[in-house]
């Protein structure tokens, strides 16, 4: 399972979507450009403490993107334009999650590209969800499905 964001616009969502990707194991991969200035030592800043455990992959663009070897599994898109409820949907471990910017979505050749479009039901008249939220909602249902979440740690509280 991988989390992917298409040239993300807003850098704290960045940063929020590294702390996800971290605490809940999964890769990140971030398409570039995005709609800031990006460096590694800027990913570092974002990433606050958690650079240590982060897996981020930044590429130079779409094409760089769709010819990662590393990316073999489906390529899952959240958008508004999706027909398909996120929560209908049978996830795979090799399955690559991915979101577009927080501006524009993504375009066509990307939404053409996906091998399946889901949405996020919303209730009537909310436009969208943010970013890191959406990516929050669509990973815990990913991992709830196919078993993945990191094991909780061991304490001597009672249950």
């Amino acid at each position: 399972m991988r989390l992917a964001l298409f040239q993300p616009d807003i850098p704290q969502n960045l940063g929020a979507a590294i702390r996800l990707a971290a605490c809940l194991g999964v890769p990140l991969d971030v398409i570039e450009p995005c709609g800031f200035a990006l460096s590694d030592a800027a990913i570092r800043r974002a990433a606050m403490d958690y650079e240590g455990i982060a897996q981020v992959t930044r590429h130079a663009g779409w094409d760089v993107f769709r010819g990662d070897a590393a990316q073999p599994g489906r390529l899952v898109l959240f958008t508004t334009r999706g027909a398909t409820p996120f929560h209908d949907f049978a996830f795979a471990p090799s399955d690559v999650l991915l979101f577009g910017r927080e501006s524009a979505g993504v375009p066509e050749a990307v939404h053409a590209a996906a091998d399946a479009r889901l949405l996020i039901p919303m209730a009537p008249g909310a436009r969208s969800l943010n970013l890191v939220t959406a990516a929050t909602l669509a990973l815990g249902e990913a991992l709830r499905q196919i078993k993945a979440f990191p094991a909780a740690p061991e304490t001597d509280l009672p249950a």
